[in-house]
C-alpha cells in the first residue's frame, strides 16, 4: 500500500484514486471492498463498522 493513513468512511475531499478497505488497525479484511473515487467524492461505507480505508 502506498500510504498507510487510515481514513474513516464518509470522509470527503480525498485525492482521486483507488482505496482499499482495511480493519480498524490497518490489517487486511477478507472480502474487503476496493473503490475508485474522483477528486472531491466521499468515501463509501465499509462492509463492517469500524473498518477504514487506505489509499492503494
Amino acid at each position: 500500500m502506498a500510504d498507510n493513513k487510515l481514513i474513516n468512511p464518509g470522509t470527503d475531499n480525498q485525492p482521486a484514486g483507488r482505496y482499499q478497505e482495511v480493519g480498524p488497525r490497518g490489517g487486511t479484511v477478507p472480502d474487503g471492498k476496493n473503490v475508485m473515487i474522483d477528486q472531491g467524492d466521499r468515501l463509501p461505507p465499509t462492509n463492517k463498522p469500524g473498518d477504514k480505508w487506505v489509499k492503494a
